[in-house]
């Protein structure tokens, strides 16, 4: 990846047809020398079951400490939208995302919450990181409420 050309950011860009064939860019951290958070909220992902073919809806958060890299966010939301015809369990596509996003921007540190809508009156949360926290990174609460049905 060539880090200095970017290949979405101010073109236009169909998307694509799965995460495989998604382009995940990053740019230059201006603040890599210090310790922060940075979020990602996708409060309406979807994908699809891998079985049934029927949609999945989920709330993402994704909460990265950036080292030298940061993630193009119109790239991660090309990325995102790839899963919209892309059948793959709740687990897999968020500890993919996770994955694949610790593979490009190499962060210090990465966490997401993979907060899914209930299919047969099941609601799965999933959470992944990639390690521990480095110390003195602030940690916001991820801000989703756990499901209580109609309460």
């Amino acid at each position: 990846m060539d880090e200095t050309r970017l290949t979405q950011l101010g073109r236009e860009v169909r998307g694509f047809a799965s995460p495989d064939e998604a382009v995940l860019e990053r740019v230059p951290n201006p603040q890599a020398d210090t310790l922060y958070l940075a979020r990602f909220t996708a409060p309406e992902f979807t994908s699809l079951c891998p079985v049934t073919g029927q949609p999945d809806f989920a709330h993402l958060v994704i909460d990265y400490a950036p080292g030298d890299w940061l993630i193009e966010s119109k790239s991660l939301k090309l990325y995102l939208g790839s899963f919209r015809d892309h059948g793959a369990f709740h687990e897999d596509c968020t500890v993919a995302i996770g994955r694949r996003i610790v593979a490009v921007a190499e962060p210090r540190w990465l966490r997401i919450g993979g907060y899914w809508f209930p299919r047969g009156g099941i609601p799965i949360d999933v959470f992944w990181q990639s390690g521990p926290p480095p110390e003195g990174l602030w940690l916001p609460d991820q801000g989703v409420a756990p499901y209580r049905g109609r309460g």
